[in-house]
């Protein structure tokens, strides 16, 4: 008999490769299992195209009304995807605009097996990368400077007054420019959401900026973190979690030399980073999670890698793939665990609990796609395709 959910999920379907094989997740290892309703929404790039990425704005909108969304990879169009698909318009990363609906926090953490060591040897502990999920280039504006002339930014008060201006630069010829921007509120929450996700994990918290350079924009990140943990210091100090700040490239010196086992918190584009090389150093993006958590209470997960275009495009000539599910796979379960929790089902969140250890245990035993093989210290005489290892997880949930 299947579990019985009261509440729903808001689902974003995605692109090429990540989409098959979501298909194939919810077949085998979701609705089996799982009797819930579904608010489903095609964030494909097609879809996304012909409603001209409204259908983006209602999946946030659903995500925050449900407060649970789970979320397919999809595509962020550059100038051969415009070709390719047609496009309408170079639409912005669909990631960045349910963030930005969001005013959400990414925290992103490893998945650990134990037959998968990382390349770096001390990393006994996973790293878990806090990325500030507001503002900066993916919500930025951009400007192709066609010849000689002065380049300005320009701030005008709401209620009047003088516009503050700077020069920015004065270009002898041709060029480009960027605005970015970020707010008090956003950031607030962001230094705010890193320490209760520090504080929940029991890890130490870094933030690391370039303040000694950018001694307005990265100094008030620094200000309002130096803020927020003042204001938490007692909760901080009863849990023995400490706080410190790094300038980047010194965080970037100490991180290959620690154990690891502490929430790195970082801007923007610099988690957006940062997170693909702790993934692929403690093994695979395909081993990597990823939620997005809102102030408002709000949580979306989804798998920190792309859409895996080169092995989508082996499947449209219909050969067979090995593709690797398993953080599309715990996309599914944190969703389903954070529904049970927010309902008190507990039968679901034991259900979420089973399909991880089903995934990890598949793994252990020798089933794995090609992707892991190389990095296991116990290797299997062959790795399976995409489809093999969902069944193979599915045939120990089963059990």
């Amino acid at each position: 008999m299947r579990i019985q959910v009261k509440g729903q999920i808001a689902e974003a379907l995605g692109d090429e490769m990540t989409r098959v094989m979501w298909d194939w997740i919810v077949e085998q290892l979701v609705e089996p299992y799982v009797d819930m309703k579904r608010e489903t929404f095609d964030l494909g790039l097609p879809h996304r195209d012909a409603t001209g990425d409204q259908v983006t704005k209602d999946f946030a909108e659903a995500t925050k009304r449900h407060l649970v969304g789970v979320k397919c990879a999809t595509i962020t169009p550059n100038a051969d995807r415009m070709t390719e698909y047609k496009l309408t318009k170079m639409w912005k990363s669909p990631n960045a605009t349910i963030r930005g609906a969001l005013d959400g926090t990414i925290f992103r953490e490893p998945i650990t097996v134990a037959n998968i060591k990382p390349f770096i040897p001390g990393w006994t502990s996973p790293i878990v990368i806090g990325r500030h999920a507001y503002g900066e280039i993916y919500a930025g504006q951009e400007i192709r400077i066609p010849g000689a002339g002065t380049a300005e930014i320009v701030f005008t008060p709401a209620g009047g007054g003088e516009p503050i201006r700077k020069t920015l630069h004065t270009f002898d010829g041709p060029g480009v420019m960027m605005g970015t921007f970020n707010t008090d509120a956003s950031i607030r929450s962001f230094a705010e959401a890193s320490v209760t996700y520090a504080l929940a994990v029991g890890r130490p918290l870094w933030f690391a900026a370039k303040d000694t350079i950018s001694q307005t924009y990265h100094a008030r990140f620094r200000s309002i973190f130096d803020e927020v943990v003042a204001t938490r210091k007692t909760e901080l100090e009863s849990r023995k979690i400490t706080y410190s700040y790094f300038l980047i490239d010194d965080a970037a010196a100490r991180l290959p030399k620690s154990n690891g086992g502490f929430v790195l918190a970082l801007m923007n584009f610099d988690g957006d980073v940062w997170s693909d090389l702790v993934a692929s150093a403690f093994g695979s993006l395909g081993l990597m999670t990823s939620v997005l958590v809102s102030p408002s209470g709000a949580m979306e997960f989804e798998a920190a890698h792309g859409t895996v275009t080169a092995h989508y495009r082996k499947h449209q000539r219909g050969e067979t793939t090995s593709t690797n599910s398993v953080a599309s796979i715990f996309a599914w379960s944190g969703a389903l665990r954070q529904r049970g929790k927010l309902d008190g089902n507990t039968e679901l969140s034991s259900f979420a609990d089973r399909l991880e250890a089903s995934t990890i245990r598949a793994i252990i035993e020798g089933a794995m796609t090609a992707d892991l093989v190389p990095l296991a210290a116990t290797k299997p005489e062959r790795s399976l395709s995409t489809l093999e290892f969902i069944q193979a997880v599915a045939s120990r949930l089963q059990a």
